[in-house]
């Protein structure tokens, strides 16, 4: 068992950037070429990549469909794609292009029919996002903040064949604060559902404090700002999440 390692691409008006709290007005561009980010990420080892268009998310729909069809095409590996995504047609469209999984957040919320049917026609391809600020679901690309818990949203779609929950700590997501590591596993230990971690990775520290916890049901994290800042590098992160297994290769080889 590995944590996998899912570098972002979070993208805003065709570039790539990350957000401070989820504040689009907070922005810092690292790119221009969505496209060639994912291959560094590919050649750095990433078997995994996570792609959120961001005016989607506050639009309600697809606003990045050309930038991110550029990503799936140049990137070798498994890519998942969140923002705007609130209907059948908008998961429809995403799987056609070739995109692995999606991630759906406010609809999780505010749809829950239409996901958990989603989810039962295409076994494997649906994450629900469970964004929270202060422990409560935030919506609407974290703009608005509901009156419900994380755990209750999360225990909705205990049977409804979700891939996996995508978490994330909207008040530490790209400040390098450090991920939320206790909130992330109490999450994981509480349903039947995979875990991905997210928000505020600053550094390896990070993928060691989350990697003892595969056990308890965290499958991956999501860094972004970290690795653009030159904070974490991606190989070294992606030989943590394996490096258990690797010594115990290394032992049984040398008995």
């Amino acid at each position: 068992m590995t944590l996998t390692i899912f570098p972002a691409i979070d993208l805003k008006g065709g570039q790539v950037v990350r957000l401070a709290e989820g504040d689009m007005a907070r922005a810092t561009v690292y790119g221009d070429d969505p496209a060639a980010q994912a291959r560094l990420f590919a050649e750095a080892g990433a078997s995994h990549l996570h792609v959120v268009d961001l005016d989607g998310a506050f639009a309600g729909e697809s606003v990045n469909g050309a930038a991110v069809e550029s990503i799936v095409a140049a990137f070798p590996g498994k890519v998942q794609v969140g923002g705007g995504i609130r209907d059948r047609a908008g998961v429809d469209r995403w799987l056609a292009l070739g995109v692995e999984r999606v991630i759906i957040g406010t609809a999780a919320l505010k749809d829950p029919a239409f996901v958990k049917s989603a989810a039962r026609d295409l076994p494997g391809r649906i994450v629900v996002g469970v964004d929270a600020r202060d422990g409560m679901v935030a919506t609407e690309g974290w703009a608005d903040v509901s009156d419900v818990r994380v755990e209750d949203l999360a225990r909705r779609f205990e049977d409804a064949g979700v891939a996996a929950l995508l978490f994330t700590d909207v008040g530490r997501d790209g400040l390098l604060k450090g991920c939320n590591v206790e909130a992330t596993v109490a999450l994981a230990r509480s349903v039947d559902i995979p875990v991905i971690a997210s928000g505020g990775v600053a550094g390896i520290e990070d993928i060691h404090a989350l990697r003892p916890h595969v056990a308890d049901g965290i499958e991956g994290v999501i860094t972004g700002r970290a690795l653009y800042d030159g904070r974490l590098d991606l190989a070294e992160a992606i030989a943590a999440g394996q490096f258990p297994s690797r010594l115990r290769e290394g032992l049984g080889e040398g008995m």
